[in-house]
């Protein structure tokens, strides 16, 4: 069973733009789930999305690094006790910035729960993202 989930995507977008988007609540709640979240270590996060949105509704955690362009985070799923962790890493590039998502410790659930976990997971990320691509398109209009 794989126990990775890695993204990656180079944007046309200056690296503060693309930090802010993934730290600051605000920024996050138009284009990920609504969040309660400050990008300091020990701060308890919670992301709510709306009941008729697919997947998680509830997503909470520990900041654990919250560094210039590094952000990890648990990630426990509402109803589970079962932690994982998100890392995002920005890297700047000649034309804007590089950013690593990865995910990991998904064989912490059990059995067949985390191939289910992985797939849902997945996916994911890969909407949220799409939803980070649109928003720093359309709302920052830098590319």
């Amino acid at each position: 069973m794989k126990d990775l989930i890695s993204k990656e995507v180079v944007f046309n977008h200056g690296i503060e733009q693309v930090w802010n988007a993934i730290t600051k609540a605000e920024e996050l709640s138009t284009w990920f789930i609504k969040a309660d979240f400050k990008a300091e270590k020990g701060y308890q996060y919670t992301f709510t999305a709306e009941p008729n949105e697919k997947g998680c509704t509830v997503i909470s955690g520990e900041v654990k690094v919250a560094t210039p362009y590094k952000l990890v985070y648990s990630w426990i799923v509402a109803d589970t006790k079962t932690e994982t962790i998100v890392t995002w890493k920005l890297t700047p590039t000649a034309s804007g910035t590089k950013l690593k998502l990865e995910h990991s410790g998904i064989a912490n659930y059990a059995g067949e729960t985390a191939i289910a976990m992985f797939e849902s997971f997945n996916g994911g990320w890969d909407n949220c993202i799409n939803g980070l691509i649109s928003y720093l398109k359309e709302t920052i209009n830098a590319g």
